[in-house]
């Protein structure tokens, strides 16, 4: 419950703050620590760049600072410390509503010996893990904000990054490089997390929104192959996501309100003198907006909430501990029409289907810095998914409901992981670690196929168990040249498969405004956990699971890339990969032309061998400005091609082969006020154009004999949707009061109203060919209050 005070200082800020002359100041407070060690930094000097009178801090025994009355507006920050290198923030926001509470992490310079004063510049295309050294990128939180109809969700934030390709317009998966979403992998405060989405299908790893909420999501990193030694169990990328802390000196709140869901979020300490904290937020579903203002979002009801925190509880004797987690619950129930006459138009309007999907996770983390430069961090963390769907097909009495369909999926995760991190010198570090998983699972399907009798194609309830081990070590040979050696297993206990897997890199500066980079990595996957137990019937009527033996999944990975920094605040990086994927499950049958590869949602019951192979290259450009007065936009481009090899020994597109993307994402503001800076109007753009997704051709005249979809399977693959063009547009006006900062946007999905093909279908009435279309024009307004 928000005080009378809190009340009373929001209205009386937005009626008079306005009219104010007053200048408006925030506090800027943080940590500077060693980037790979997280000791503590006393005595780092952290100055406001451009401020006059000069504002500036030295950081205590525990490397905290405090900079108090700072203008709000964009600031940018100069951190030093004696033998490291130089850091430069720049363009940070500083709000009225909120402190700014920074974690910074120095890095030790080797070439420092008797110098004071390290004066490199901060290198904004690095990963925020210093052992990710090619095909990764650290963002930030104000980009999932602030990119246009990203919605606050990495992975939609994540389209704008060469090489990411999106899945049809409703929902948020994200093809790589050519390869399956099913190959992402979601981590969180560095443990495998399941799916983060609302109304996500089982064996996905995206949804129709994020349940992630950006009031929690701290500066992170996205990955797109050739990944560390820590990441295990992925193929394609990996979202390595961070969480910020509560304000542990001060209670805040933020609100927002929007045609997607009204938020509401709280942090603070938990007494005074204690650097503890909370951070949580809640949000509920009001998707019905949309139907009112004339979106098309079918005849299904629909729902969803979520609530995700972060709880910081340091000690001085047994090191910090903090508890995290999210949940999300969403349904979706569409009813069948009591009209014979609305069948005729379309079979669908005769059935009834309810969909939920429910997920979440908690844990427990506990860090503890020791004397000899290094850490260790261990978690512990349990988590869970519920799917379920029914279809039922109303009867000509409008009364009885004849079940078509049915599926249970329920999974749950017990996770133990331990990670050490030794810094040896400013030029040798090594980390290693163990993740365990207790896997348990619960799940049935059953459909009535060409009868009216269910037929079970799965049915089982247990548990098993994977573990992973890691060992990594980066190493400066020289001040121009670092190294990373490392290895993963991966063991799933089920069918005792396995898999040792070395990875490499190294980044050598050839200049100090030119870098070239190389990785390579051995990966894997284990398959969905229902496709390993898809029944099927024997001679003796008996029923085997020959899925049950099915190996990993797995893939090399060669990446190859070149950066040249144009200046401060610009540069322009090529990546060229190759990756070889073997061991991928395909059809025993070889006039089936199915693979792992092509999977999006649900459990194969196809009876499958691990004999498929795939291979994905190509090149990758990207041209960015970073935010730099005022203006920021990045320009990416890839040239791909994606192939699989079937079971008959032929090679075809995967259905991801789109073979070319290329993105412009751009954003400018204006400040109005610009003493006070009080009113700032954003505007951002995205725009989006990639190569139609494949899909089988229809075989039309099997279609017509049958009443129902036929597909060529000899072209398998081999047509392309038309080209999909989209252009999203963010327009924000943000006003900073005394002690409360608002913001007003409006994102449109699809501005122009293009209509992009999704896909074509059989229609047995007309006996005709037709398409279905992806999201017309999507307005989303919100407001957000932060104070």
């Amino acid at each position: 419950m928000l005080s009378k005070k809190h009340i009373y200082i929001i209205l009386l800020s937005i009626i008079f703050g306005s009219i104010s002359s007053q200048t408006i100041f925030q506090t800027v407070r943080g940590t500077v620590v060693d980037k790979v060690s997280q000791t503590p930094l006393p005595g780092a000097i952290v100055q406001v760049l451009n401020s006059n009178p000069a504002i500036y801090a030295t950081s205590d025994e525990n490397g905290k600072f405090y900079l108090a009355n700072v203008p709000v507006g964009k600031q940018s920050l100069s951190i030093s410390f004696i033998g490291y290198k130089q850091s430069t923030l720049q363009n940070l926001s500083v709000n009225a509503g909120k402190e700014l509470v920074l974690n910074i992490n120095l890095e030790e310079d080797v070439k420092q010996i008797n110098e004071i004063v390290v004066t490199a510049k901060t290198d904004k295309t690095k990963a925020l893990n210093e052992m990710s050294t090619v095909s990764t990128r650290a963002f930030s939180v104000e980009e999932t904000q602030k990119f246009a109809a990203a919605a606050n969700d990495p992975a939609r934030m994540a389209l704008a990054f060469a090489g990411v390709v999106s899945g049809p317009d409703g929902n948020n998966n994200i093809s790589i490089r050519g390869n399956s979403p099913n190959g992402l992998l979601w981590r969180m405060e560095g443990v495998e997390i399941p799916n983060p989405n609302h109304f996500s299908n089982v064996g996905t790893s995206g949804g129709g929104i994020s349940i992630l909420s950006s009031q929690l999501l701290n500066n992170s990193d996205f990955s797109t192959g050739a990944f560390a030694a820590e990441y295990g169990n992925a193929l394609s990328g990996v979202f390595d996501l961070k969480l910020r802390k509560g304000n542990n000196q001060k209670r805040e709140y933020t609100f927002q309100l929007g045609v997607l869901g009204a938020d509401i979020a709280a942090e603070g300490p938990f007494k005074k003198g204690y650097d503890g904290s909370y951070l949580i937020n809640y949000r509920y579903s009001t998707l019905s907006v949309l139907g009112k203002i004339g979106v098309p979002l079918g005849d299904a009801i629909t729902n969803f909430q979520d609530l995700s925190f972060n709880i910081s509880l340091p000690t001085k004797k047994v090191g910090a501990f903090s508890i995290f987690g999210f949940g999300g619950i969403s349904d979706q129930t569409s009813y069948a029409k009591k009209d014979s006459l609305k069948w005729k138009e379309d079979d669908w309007f005769q059935y009834t289907a309810k969909f939920y999907s429910n997920t979440g996770a908690v844990g427990l983390t506990n860090t503890k810095l020791f004397r000899n430069q290094s850490y260790l961090k261990t978690a512990l963390v349990f988590s869970g998914t519920e799917n379920g769907d029914i279809e039922s097909k109303l009867q000509k009495d409008y009364t009885t409901l004849q079940k078509k369909y049915q599926q249970k999926y329920n999974q749950t995760k017990v996770t133990l992981s331990s990670t050490y991190t030794q810094k040896i010198s400013a030029k040798s570090s090594v980390r290693s670690g163990f993740i365990l998983n207790e896997l348990g699972y619960d799940l049935s399907q059953s459909d009535d196929g060409d009868t009216t009798v269910l037929v079970e194609r799965i049915n089982v309830k247990g548990s098993t168990q994977t573990a992973q081990a890691f060992f990594q070590w980066n190493y400066k040979v020289t001040p121009k040249l670092t190294t990373n050696l490392g290895l993963h297993y991966f063991q799933l206990f089920l069918n005792n498969s396995n898999s040792l897997e070395p990875r490499a890199s190294m980044r050598y500066e050839i200049t100090p405004r030119n870098n070239f980079t190389m990785g390579y990595g051995l990966h894997s996957q284990l398959q969905p956990i229902g496709v390993y137990f898809a029944k099927k019937q024997m001679d003796d009527k008996t029923y085997a699971t020959p899925n049950k033996n099915l190996g990993l999944s797995k893939a090399h990975h060669l990446v190859l890339g070149f950066d040249h920094i144009i200046n401060d605040y610009s540069h322009i990086k090529t990546e060229v990969y190759y990756q070889h994927l073997f061991n991928i499950p395909i059809s025993t049958d070889t006039s089936n032309t199915f693979s792992m590869l092509n999977a999006v949602e649900g459990y194969n019951t196809t009876v499958l061998v691990n004999k498929g192979l795939g291979r994905n290259y190509g090149a990758e450009l990207t041209y960015e400005r970073f935010l730099n007065r005022n203006l920021y936009y990045i320009l990416s481009a890839s040239f791909y091609d994606s192939k699989y090899k079937a079971a008959n020994n032929n090679w075809y597109n995967t259905r991801f082969n789109t073979n070319y993307a290329v993105t412009f994402t751009a954003g400018k503001e204006w400040i109005l006020s610009e003493r006070r800076k009080s009113r700032i109007i954003g505007f951002n753009i995205k725009s989006i154009y990639v190569g139609g997704f494949r899909y089988t051709p229809i075989d039309l005249p099997a279609s017509i004999a049958s009443g129902e979809t036929k597909v060529i399977n000899s072209k398998t693959y081999e047509n392309k949707n038309p080209d999909y063009y989209r252009l999203d547009i963010r327009i924000s006006l943000k006003r900073n009061y005394k002690k409360v900062t608002s913001t007003l946007a409006l994102d449109i999905q699809n501005t122009t109203n293009r209509k992009n093909v999704g896909g074509q279908y059989f229609d047995p009435k007309t006996g005709n060919i037709k398409y279905y279309y992806q999201t017309p024009l999507l307005p989303l307004l919100s407001y957000r209050l932060e104070f």
